[in-house]
């Protein structure tokens, strides 16, 4: 892919590691120096488990708008993400995190979105919980996708906890399209992991439909508010809703990522957040993120 280039890919990322080394929270430090320094992926996985509880999940604020210390399904879907991130799933975290799992889990299936607990302490609006034991495809989707995609734990594949919440899956994505983008990344790490590649293969073309509806996929880069766009549903070459951009469309808005880097050297955050604590620490791991993509196609 032919890129163009704007400000220069050096500035952009010495500006965001001048961020990252100032404001971004430990985590997201040695996810950079990993990325970009050389750094140890073990250093990662090691500031990682701090934030796991006894029950083996993950709480205490890893997802930075739920700030409960209770172990919670998305803060533990958002730790096997950045050990899918790191390609290293530890035996001793992830013994954990299928104990939570099983315990947690509904018995026809499906984790739930949140727990009542999270009502105790700040949160985002949108993750107050009502009821406790209700089924969702959000994390249930991309929590099974990378349970299935990792080596390190398979003796609990064939358990009937684990079976049920892929027959959860099955049944939701029969039941009823993805709502948003939150819902496509869960039915993509799914069907992209699913041992069942042929009956993968019919919601597959469900959601590639969906994908290519309008409005789906915000394409003018400058759209302001909570939306997403091109680079979020194609972070990189090969991303699953790649087939569903523009090489030019791509272009314009990795232009729009460099040119809409901050003063300070990281990115803003979209959506309202709980404090101005929070929304660093948002900061710290989205500008990660974007210097991730950046990086993916060329651009430092």
């Amino acid at each position: 892919m032919n890129m163009e280039y704007g400000k220069n890919e050096n500035v952009v990322l010495d500006r965001a590691r001048t961020f990252i080394y100032s404001s971004a929270r430990l985590i997201d430090r040695m996810r950079f120096a990993y990325h970009f320094e050389n750094g140890s992926k073990d250093d990662v996985l090691a500031v990682l488990s701090a934030y796991q509880n006894k029950d083996g999940g993950f709480g205490n604020a890893l997802e930075p708008d739920m700030r409960c210390p209770q172990s919670q399904p998305v803060t533990t879907e958002m730790a096997l993400g950045i050990m899918n991130e790191m390609e290293s799933f530890d035996a001793e975290i992830m013994d954990g995190v299928i104990a939570y799992l099983k315990s947690i889990s509904i018995p026809d299936g499906g984790l739930p979105r949140a727990t009542t607990e999270v009502n105790d302490y700040p949160h985002a609006p949108w993750w107050t919980t009502e009821h406790d034991g209700v089924p969702s495809i959000n994390p249930t989707g991309i929590i099974i996708g990378l349970l299935l995609r990792q080596k390190t734990r398979r003796d609990f594949i064939q358990d009937d906890w684990f079976q049920s919440h892929i027959s959860f899956l099955w049944r939701s994505m029969a039941n009823s399209l993805p709502g948003d983008y939150h819902d496509y990344l869960q039915w993509s790490e799914f069907l992209q992991n699913t041992p069942e590649q042929e009956r993968a293969k019919t919601f597959a073309q469900i959601l590639d439909d969906w994908l290519q509806g309008p409005g789906i996929i915000e394409k003018d880069p400058s759209a302001g508010g909570y939306s997403q766009k091109v680079l979020d549903y194609a972070p990189a070459p090969g991303s699953y809703a790649s087939r569903f951009v523009t090489e030019e469309e791509i272009i314009s808005h990795l232009n729009y990522v460099v040119e809409s880097q901050q003063e300070d050297g990281g990115w803003a955050v979209s959506w309202p957040t709980v404090s101005q604590a929070v929304e660093q620490e948002w900061r710290g791991r989205i500008t990660v993120d974007r210097l991730l993509t950046l990086r993916s196609y060329g651009r430092i």
